[in-house]
């Protein structure tokens, strides 16, 4: 299953920041699809956590973001429309910035890529 996500709300930042993300949920990992006013690595990886999923970067771990609610272990789940609280961790040594996420589009057709979009996927090529 292939998730987009649409991050937004983050006033703090900047109002029209957004991040758009694609989410392999099988995989466990994200891609970037676009953004602005956010800075976002290309790709990473969907960790779960109490009540919510986290996304960090795929070269160092750091966290990217907490997306509240979303919950990617269970099958039935998540849905177009499904909506919830984003904490965007800036710095290690700031608070996040609140903001919102909501499914854009759910692709529950399993195919296998021509090309990885994932940096570590070389080296199992």
């Amino acid at each position: 299953m292939r998730v987009t996500l649409h991050l937004d709300s983050f006033n703090q930042l900047d109002a029209s920041a957004y991040a758009i993300v694609w989410i392999d949920k099988e995989a466990g990992k994200w891609s970037r699809e676009g953004h602005a006013g956010v800075q976002l690595p290309d790709w990473g990886r969907c960790l779960p956590v109490p009540g919510g999923t986290r996304l960090v970067a795929g070269e160092d771990c750091g966290d990217i973001c907490t997306l509240e609610g979303l919950e990617l272990s269970t099958p039935e789940g998540p849905f177009e429309g499904e909506e919830g609280y984003v904490q965007w961790h800036v710095r290690a040594d700031a608070e996040p910035v609140a903001g919102r996420w909501h499914v854009q589009c759910v692709d529950e057709t399993r195919c296998e890529p021509e090309e990885s979009l994932f940096a570590d996927d070389a080296d199992s090529a």
